[in-house]
Order: C-alpha cells, then sequence, then structure tokens
C-alpha cells in the first residue's frame, strides 16, 4: 500500500478512555509507532492536542462510535483535520484484537489514504441538527402519550375514538375536560362542545361516551393531558430556537421550500441533516448513498439480488418520507404521477421510499444551481412512462421475430 502521510494518528474511542497511535516516517520506510493511553476528561484531551502537535502530525481518524467520539472531535477539530470513520470501513482481520491493535491499525489505514472521511458539518449546522432531532423525539413521545389517552379510555367504554379522527382535536378534549368533571354529559352539552361535521354525528358520541369512568381513569387522563401540554408547549418553544438559528440559512430554506411536500417545519430538519454545501458531496446520487435512501447494489455472478435500502440517517430518511406522503397527495403534480405510476406496480411503500429519494436528488439540484424547483406537471411524466412502455413492446416484439409499424391515425 502506498503511504502518503509523513505523520497520523488513529485513536480507539471508548466512553472513558482512549488509545492514540501516532505513525510518522518517511513515506519509503515502515512508520516508527508510538502509542499512549489518555482518559476523556478535557484536560487529557487537551494534552493529546500537545501531543499531537509536538509530533507534526497532518491528520486524525477514529472510529464513529456512539456519542464518545464528540468530546474528542471537539478538542482537536480546530487544529487538525479529523476523518470519522464509519467502523464498517475499518475491519480488521479477526484475531489478536485489542485496543492497542486497533489505534495501530486505524493510523497505518490512514496513513496510506484507505479512511473515506464522514460529513460533518460545521457547528451552526450541528447545533440546528441537534435542536431537530431533539423536536422529532418529543413529537413521537406526544403521540405516545396520545396513544395512551386512547387506552385509558377504551378500558373506560369510553369509544371516543371510534366516532372521531383525531383524540386530540378540540372537539375531543371538550369532551374529555368534561368527562373529568362529571359522569354523563348531555346531548345539549355534547352539542354545545363540537365542532364542524362531528355536529352530524351527536347521537354517535352520545352513546360512545356512555362508559364506566371511574376515579383510577381520571387521574390517569389528567396525568396524561398535562404530559401532552407539557410536549406542546416544548415543540413550541423549540420551533422558535429553531426559527432563529434558521435566519443565515432562509435563502436556502425558501429554495428547498418550492419542492412539493416540504414546508417550514420540513425544510429545517433537511438542512440540519445534510447541510447546505453540496459540494460535499460529488453529485446526487453519492447523497442518496450517504442518506441510506437509495435502491441498494448487490449483486453477484451476473445475478442481481436485494435491492433494499442500506441503513444511513434515519432522521433524514423519516422526514423525506413525511414529504413524500405529502407530495403524493398534491393532484396534477409530477411526484404524484411518479408515485401512482410505482404503486400500482410495486406497492405503496415501495413507491414513498421512490418519491423520498426522487426529493433528496430535486433538493441537491435546487441547493446547488441556486434555483427553484419547477413542476413539470403529471401529464410530462404519463407521457413519458406511455413512451417508454411503447419501446419496450416493440423491441420485445421483433426480438421475437415481429416486424412493427405503426399506422396512422
Amino acid at each position: 500500500m502506498q503511504q502518503i502521510l509523513r505523520s497520523c494518528c488513529g485513536i480507539d474511542v471508548h466512553k472513558s478512555m482512549i488509545k492514540a497511535c501516532i505513525a510518522k516516517g518517511p513515506l519509503n520506510k515502515p512508520p516508527k509507532i508510538e502509542i499512549r493511553t489518555y482518559s476523556t476528561m478535557t484536560s487529557d484531551l487537551e494534552k493529546l492536542c500537545e501531543w499531537l502537535k509536538e509530533n507534526k502530525v497532518e491528520a486524525v481518524a477514529m472510529e464513529s462510535t456512539g456519542v464518545y467520539w464528540k468530546p474528542i472531535f471537539n478538542i482537536l477539530e480546530a487544529d487538525f483535520p479529523v476523518s470519522i470513520a464509519n467502523p464498517k470501513y475499518l475491519k480488521k482481520v479477526p484475531g489478536k484484537k485489542t485496543d492497542v491493535s486497533d489505534s495501530e491499525w486505524i493510523a497505518n489505514l490512514l496513513r496510506c489514504g484507505l479512511i473515506p472521511k464522514s460529513f460533518i458539518p460545521q457547528k451552526p449546522i450541528r447545533e440546528l441538527r441537534d435542536l431537530n432531532r431533539t423536536r422529532r423525539k418529543m413529537v413521537e413521545n406526544m403521540a405516545s402519550e396520545k396513544n395512551r389517552l386512547q387506552k385509558v379510555l377504551e378500558d373506560a367504554n369510553i369509544k371516543l375514538t371510534s366516532v372521531v379522527s383525531k383524540v386530540d382535536g378540540v372537539s375531543s378534549m371538550n369532551m374529555i375536560q368534561a368527562l373529568l368533571k362529571q359522569d354523563e354529559i348531555s346531548r345539549e352539552d355534547i352539542a354545545a362542545m363540537v365542532r364542524g361535521k362531528l355536529k352530524n354525528k351527536i347521537d354517535q358520541l352520545v352513546q360512545a361516551l356512555n362508559g364506566r369512568l371511574t376515579d383510577h381513569h381520571r387521574y390517569l387522563l389528567r396525568l396524561h393531558l398535562k404530559q401532552i401540554a407539557f410536549l406542546a408547549e416544548q415543540i413550541k418553544e423549540l420551533d422558535d430556537v429553531i426559527q432563529k438559528k434558521m435566519k443565515p440559512f432562509t435563502k436556502e430554506s425558501d429554495l428547498i421550500q418550492t419542492i412539493p411536500g416540504i414546508g417550514k417545519t420540513t425544510a429545517p430538519a433537511i438542512i440540519a441533516e445534510i447541510g447546505t454545501d453540496m459540494s460535499q458531496f460529488p453529485d446526487e446520487a453519492h447523497l442518496s448513498s450517504w442518506a441510506g435512501i437509495c435502491p441498494g447494489n448487490n449483486e453477484s455472478a451476473g445475478v442481481k439480488k436485494s435491492g433494499k435500502i442500506r441503513k444511513g440517517d434515519k432522521f433524514l430518511k423519516a422526514t423525506l418520507c413525511e414529504a413524500a406522503w405529502s407530495a403524493s397527495k398534491k393532484k396534477g403534480s409530477a411526484y404524484s404521477a411518479f408515485y401512482n405510476n410505482i404503486a400500482k406496480r410495486r406497492g405503496k411503500k415501495r413507491a414513498l421510499v421512490a418519491l423520498a429519494h426522487r426529493i433528496l436528488m430535486d433538493i441537491f439540484r435546487t441547493l446547488k444551481t441556486g434555483e427553484p424547483y419547477v413542476d413539470e406537471g403529471a401529464e410530462a411524466v404519463y407521457q413519458r412512462n406511455s413512451s417508454g412502455r411503447q419501446k419496450s413492446a416493440i423491441r420485445f416484439l421483433e426480438k421475437s421475430g415481429y416486424v412493427v409499424t405503426k399506422a396512422s391515425a
């Protein structure tokens, strides 16, 4: 293997300690190895930084080990180019595995330029990423609390969710609050509480609210309602902070919001995961592969095997799939036609992932060129698909010995 770095460092990372290995020397000779152990306390990491400077280290590499790489990266990023490598790219030949040999292996791979560098965005994007990921977790927690609220109602023979579509809607909450104060609600009270189309379901609501609510159920309902209200307040506070953090990226946010399915909440979540500088990725295919949203490439002996998507950024995947679901509902759009064409052949789930993949590629092009997205419309997609099917059918018939000519209309 050709060596390209005169002095480099490989770090084997653990929760409370690290093994750092410096490999240095002329490029035409085997490197000299020096290994030291440090704790992950800030004072020790600063000593590590000084040691690397003394040895004129040109680059540092370590595995992406949970969140434990972050304290080391925070100390070293200002002084050294730091590569955070995916562990699957650093697998050793089995046998004689120790922390010391791991750090030495990483240093030797880095010295030969064999460690692909992971995408680590700048600090403002990293902070925005933390905020958006926290927000998503809170939204998931709120959904769990709403499910628990529904379970308590079912346990109390209250069949409210059999009539209403949203247990957290204004009308539903009015009725639940009333049940906390009294055992039965009159028809007149229900009519005063409901809004919109539920006014046509008052008879069903009277039957649904006729249950067996006990003090135990009321205690649990109050508990879940308080938690839902608390989470809603926290999410609103997070939204305000996210909007402030997004001010330097207003132009990019407005650009990707021209893409169907992407709104004021989705745009910050996407920018937080991929950043705004698309020069980090050679093209849209590399970005899709990094995100884990493109078809898998698995072929052996000329046989194509499973095309299942690989593991990637799960937060980005979830956000893109939400955007794809929204975009598929926009009538007359190219995305809607694209989704429907795949859904009728391969199913809705595959169509959703395929549309998420297409949206990500359009996001890349939009951010790369700085031009807003232009929807070509459903008709253009249908015509292109029809033309492709015609050509495929003609090729099949010609291979079977037929001569195909197109008759005049």
